[in-house]
């Protein structure tokens, strides 16, 4: 590919080592790193979101992390366009760039292009937002059984948030939410994607994140819990590791129990990452500490 530009991609479940190795990468190519992570964004939320510490943040150049306030709302269509605008201005320069993160929507939209959706009412948003509250997710499930059958086959039924999105669209237009989706035109990008995923044994992974969340504790989470407590009923704020420590503050849970289900539903999140990134033919999966094969594989790709 000659001087043709390069984004390398590292994705993976939570917990698994990509901080560490996207910046090694990013030092071997002296380069930037851009962060997929969308809990990462938000400036309020550090110890609970295992951003990247100031020494790495001082070794390579990151963007998108503090880059947003948890009471805006981001978009993956937003994320898209301000990364490709970064990204430009990273390629003025060099003709490679990291980008890593665990959000899987997030990371398909920079490397393919995002479906153009029409703008909703807020309004139905809301009407929405307080029918889930008020009846359950069930309610949600009926509505987009009965008006985009298509996209309720193929859509996580138990998660509250797509299907609320799926919905406004489906009310605002009066048109099925999955007909803005296949209509979509993938753009070329001015760069080739070359996609590491990490995954190592299950166990493995799961003694590591357990190890995290308990040094997640030790470094202040549930004081950074409790200062955010006025925010809780924001959308960035509905996410694990806060939640469980919320209902702790709360007095429903003991420390203990909190501790546990932020664990467990860690555990439970980065098997869903994985199911995610391992229905991408484009990955080609490596143990974390495989630094070798990664360059290797990196370099007979560019």
């Amino acid at each position: 590919m000659g001087s043709h530009n390069a984004l390398i991609v590292i994705a993976g479940p939570t917990a698994i080592g990509k901080t560490e190795l996207a910046i090694k990468v990013a030092l071997n190519y002296d380069t930037e790193i851009i962060s997929a992570d969308s809990r990462q964004f938000y400036k309020e939320m550090s110890i609970g979101t295992a951003k990247p510490n100031q020494t790495e943040l001082g070794t390579v150049k990151h963007h998108f992390i503090d880059s947003i306030s948890i009471e805006e709302s981001y978009s993956a269509g937003r994320f898209e366009n301000e990364t490709l605008h970064q990204l430009n201005e990273i390629y003025k320069k060099k003709n490679t760039a990291v980008l890593v993160g665990g959000s899987g929507l997030f990371i398909k939209a920079v490397c393919e292009g995002f479906d153009e959706f029409p703008d909703v009412d807020p309004l139905v948003r809301d009407f929405l937002n307080k029918e889930y509250a008020d009846k359950g997710i069930q309610t949600l499930q009926d509505q987009l059984l009965e008006l985009d059958p298509s996209y309720a086959k193929e859509v996580d039924l138990n998660n509250p948030q797509r299907l609320i999105r799926a919905l406004e669209v489906c009310m605002s237009t009066g048109q099925p939410f999955s007909l803005y989706r296949s209509n979509s035109i993938k753009l070329n990008r001015p760069f080739s994607s070359i996609k590491i995923g990490l995954n190592m044994d299950r166990p493995l992974l799961y003694e590591r994140i357990n190890k995290r969340v308990d040094m997640m504790i030790q470094a202040g989470l549930v004081d950074e819990v409790d200062k955010l407590k006025p925010f809780r009923h924001l959308n960035a704020l509905n996410t694990v590791g806060y939640a469980e420590i919320f209902d702790y503050l709360d007095g429903s849970s003991s420390l203990e129990q909190a501790i546990d289900k932020i664990k467990q539903n860690t555990r439970r999140f980065a098997k869903r990452q994985l199911t995610w990134f391992r229905k991408d033919p484009d990955i080609t999966w490596f143990h974390p500490e495989d630094y070798r094969g990664i360059i290797s594989h990196i370099s007979q790709q560019k």
